[in-house]
């Protein structure tokens, strides 16, 4: 079971598993806003995160193996990129505002997941086990939730 949640299904012992694990996650994110609403979506990123830290440290340290091979971390930051970007999404006057604002979520995040520019990279590379790894993807989906905002409303302005 283990195995399964980390690498999200075994994606993440396929070639480019972190955008595989984070286009994952828009669907899931798409089902769970619908049917459950934001408050869900948060709580789930949140216990994400939280048991992602601690399945992360027993995987790394039973597999000895690259901890890029854990990717559910991909699917909490791109949570929480739509989470920020989607607020800002509806309110503009489209009615595909709102799938646009979740593509735009992933673009956003994955730029930064795979960039790991400034404290996100350093929180991967110092920080230990599912510590690191999970922090530098909610950072990371911050950062992106952040860009896409400013990017929506730059549209916005322009309307």
């Amino acid at each position: 079971m283990q195995d399964i949640f980390v690498t999200l299904f075994g994606i993440g012992k396929q070639k480019h598993a972190s955008l595989m694990a984070s286009a994952l996650a828009l669907p899931l994110a798409f089902l769970i806003l619908r049917y459950f609403g934001m408050e869900t979506l948060f709580m789930v990123t949140l216990a994400v995160s939280i048991i992602g830290v601690f399945e992360a440290n027993k995987y790394l340290s039973q597999t000895n193996i690259d901890k890029e091979e854990v990717v559910i971390d991909d699917v909490a930051g791109t949570f929480m990129s739509i989470m920020i970007i989607l607020p800002t999404a509806t309110a503009l006057p489209f009615s595909y505002a709102p799938i646009a604002g979740m593509v735009l979520a992933f673009l956003t995040y994955t730029l930064f997941a795979l960039w790991k520019p400034s404290t996100i990279g350093w929180m991967y590379r110092e920080l230990r086990g599912g510590l690191g790894i999970i922090l530098s993807s909610i950072l990371a989906g911050i950062a992106g939730g952040l860009l896409g905002v400013v990017i929506l409303m730059s549209i916005g302005k322009l309307l």
